[in-house]
């Protein structure tokens, strides 16, 4: 399913008033799960529900004496079934304003400024290692704390792999992270890209094995550096 045809058709609001065919309501669900944009507006309303069914709980609650017995309401089974309760006519108005006020700061506000920060240009701390013959000096990048950084790896051009498997270890000897990089013929230098993470200042060492098409692992050498952490 589009989620452009989900916006245009207001599929969301729909489905949280149960106007969708059961056709429908299977193809939303299929799609409201693989996107994150729905997936947040249906967490919020029914989020918004659980909280409006206790404060509805506690304005409506009978007074002794006051009203007559009604008849036992049969039991339903599941969230949604409390939803569609919290949705009948007296409430659904309101909670809808809401849910569009929720929907839409979300649209305006929230999503705008994360585009932006994707948009906007990042430059990380960076240093280059040498695997192997190419040297044995650590070079020094500093970050700030739990900043990100970038690895410019110098592998020596050996034949034969069809990817490298490099292994990052902390100054304690831990394996903190592995990833792959991709054996490119005539290439000997791969830009890498480590996650920010609370890591302590040390000696890292990179540790590169080369992969074949068969499945083995040869250690290509290894690299050190040194992270320094800025206050």
């Amino acid at each position: 399913m589009d989620h452009d045809l989900v916006v245009r058709q207001q599929m969301t609001e729909r489905y949280l008033l149960d106007e969708l065919d059961p056709e429908a309501r299977d193809e939303f669900e299929e799609h409201f799960f693989d996107c994150p944009d729905c997936a947040s507006d249906v967490r919020a309303c029914a989020l918004f529900v659980e909280h409006g069914k206790v404060a509805l709980a506690r304005e409506s609650e009978p007074v002794p004496g006051c009203l007559p017995a009604s008849a036992p309401v049969p039991p339903q089974a599941g969230w949604f079934a409390g939803l569609r309760g919290m949705l009948r006519p007296a409430f659904a108005v309101p909670l809808m304003a809401v849910l569009l006020a929720v929907i839409g700061y979300q649209n305006l506000v929230t999503y705008p400024q994360m585009q932006q920060a994707l948009n906007r240009p990042q430059v990380l701390p960076w240093t280059q290692v040498n695997v192997g013959t190419y040297g044995s000096e650590g070079p020094v990048v500093a970050t700030r704390a739990g900043e990100g950084f970038l690895l410019f790896v110098r592998i020596p051009p050996e034949g034969g792999y069809t990817h490298y498997q490099a292994d990052l270890y902390n100054p304690a000897g831990k394996l903190e992270s592995s990833f792959t990089i991709p054996a490119v013929a005539g290439q000997d230098q791969w830009p890498v890209r480590i996650a920010g993470a609370n890591r302590p200042a040390g000696g890292y060492t990179l540790s590169v094995h080369g992969i074949t098409a068969a499945g083995e692992s040869k250690e290509v050498g290894r690299a050190s550096f040194e992270l320094q952490i800025q206050k």
